[in-house]
């Protein structure tokens, strides 16, 4: 794949999500605000309507201005780093670096807009918290880079040995 069009596909890439997740969050808040849980799958998922004005787990609630300019700071980077660094160089970085960037536009434009992220999708099959899909990206992004990262160290350390 040429670099020109690694560049243009990641950024469909990161707008299509960044849209599925503002589209699905209106509906969460039209559809479920004040009427409880909807079973989706019964016994696994369902969707709920929740407000988190913290981050990860509703974590340091209140800290809205600190988290956008957090968020910010580290999306420039990314953006920066992906788009004329040498994260264009390899197509798991990239893509990797992209899924990430597009999960943090999707709660950034909450927490900017109002004030808090809204999440609807509650696990419950397990006790874990409530997330969207921006929370996804950025989870799923972060595993992926995660990846990335070893398999690279390993790739070093394998052309760093000297051959018999």
């Amino acid at each position: 794949m040429k670099l020109k069009n690694k560049k243009i596909w990641c950024t469909v890439m990161i707008v299509i999500i960044v849209a599925i997740d503002q589209i699905t969050k209106y509906f969460a808040k039209a559809y479920l605000y004040g009427k409880g849980a909807k079973p989706f799958i019964k016994g696994v998922v369902e969707f709920v309507y929740a407000e988190n004005t913290g981050v990860a787990f509703s974590m340091f609630d209140g800290g809205r201005w600190f988290f956008v300019a957090l968020t910010f700071v580290v999306l420039i980077f990314c953006i920066i780093y992906m788009y004329k660094g040498k994260g264009q160089n390899n197509l798991w970085l990239f893509w990797s670096l992209g899924v990430i960037v597009s999960g943090a536009i999707g709660n950034l434009i909450d927490r900017i807009y109002l004030g808090y992220v809204i999440d609807f999708i509650n696990p419950t099959f397990v006790n874990f918290a409530v997330f969207n899909i921006a929370d996804c990206a950025v989870t799923l992004g972060t595993i992926s880079l995660m990846a990335y990262l070893v398999f690279d160290i390993f790739k070093k350390e394998n052309k760093d040995e000297p051959k018999n």
